[in-house]
């Protein structure tokens, strides 16, 4: 079963249950794969199907903007919109897989250096890029980033 599937019937499954907040989060989630979709269309054949991979990037960057938010209305002492963010990354961490841990994270760099052949920081956009393609939502790759630059460095 696609993702995309998965948060169809989530969908269905939060209408039923007559779930506010988890309902108005799968929209938002079905809103911008279908952004993503109509975006990608224009090709050759005018199809343009979302797979998993794009939707877990999508998802990945709706929890990303979803952390920064929270933290602002924090700061800006909006603990009530502040909450509201934090259940929605809630709702769409249901579709992410799990999180690595800083060992396998670790490990996985180590694997994809070797495999790309990494001797230098030159070789770095390999070494993200391979990862990217195997680790999409399972690692943040904004910590990532520096820890790949410390091990070619």
């Amino acid at each position: 079963m696609t993702l995309r599937t998965k948060v169809g019937e989530a969908l269905k499954d939060a209408m039923r249950a007559k779930d506010a907040t988890r309902l108005s989060t799968l929209r938002l989630i079905n809103a911008a794969i279908k952004d993503r979709e109509i975006a990608q269309r224009g090709g050759e054949d005018g199809e343009a199907a979302v797979g998993d991979p794009e939707v877990l990037a999508i998802l990945g960057k709706m929890v990303k903007q979803r952390h920064e938010s929270a933290r602002a209305y924090d700061e800006g002492g909006r603990l009530e919109l502040a909450e509201k963010e934090r259940e929605e990354i809630k709702v769409i961490e249901d579709f992410l897989p799990r999180q690595m841990s800083e060992e396998e994270t670790a490990a996985a760099i180590d694997a994809a250096i070797a495999d790309a052949g990494a001797t230098s920081i030159r070789d770095m956009g390999a070494v993200m890029g391979a990862l990217k393609g195997k680790y999409t939502g399972q690692m943040d790759f904004g910590s990532v980033g520096p820890m790949v630059k410390a091990r070619l460095s």
